[in-house]
């Protein structure tokens, strides 16, 4: 077995894009619309996985983009898409220096949430070893749901 992708369906294919590309870091490695179906398929892949994802689409996070405009609820009962990063406390300064909210900060050194623009729960975690914790990650309280 081998784990291929995660499909989520999105709204607004520009926010989209700008929240897993400009700000959480994954790269488009395969687009393609389907004229008869009325969509549009985006391939992203972490930096690391990207000559693998180029070659087979996987491991990647698939956008489906519906032409047809469709509203979509329950993002929290999808779950959540996981990445691991090089350093906890630096991705999340960078997604809160862009308006990301952070919604179960990295208190611990090795776990946080934020929610994509159509309210999917992101987990980051910390490569390796947990950081030792830090202000002002140690005291921050939740927001919302994660």
């Amino acid at each position: 077995m081998e784990y291929l992708h995660t499909m989520v369906r999105v709204a607004d294919l520009d926010e989209s894009l700008a929240f897993y590309c400009d700000k959480l870091g994954l790269e488009e490695v395969a687009r393609d619309d389907y004229e008869k179906g009325r969509f549009t398929l985006i391939f992203l892949a972490a930096p690391g996985d990207r000559e693998t994802a180029q070659e087979s689409k996987r491991p990647c996070l698939e956008l489906t983009y519906n032409w047809d405009p469709e509203t979509y609820s329950g993002g929290r009962n999808f779950g959540h898409l996981a990445y691991r990063v090089d350093n906890i406390y630096e991705t999340c300064q960078r997604l809160m220096d862009q308006g990301v909210t952070i919604n179960r900060p990295p208190r611990d050194g090795h776990m946080a949430f934020v929610r994509s623009p159509d309210n999917i729960s992101i987990e980051l975690l910390q490569k390796g070893e947990p950081l030792e914790p830090q202000e002002p990650w140690a005291s921050m309280a939740n927001t919302g749901e994660w």
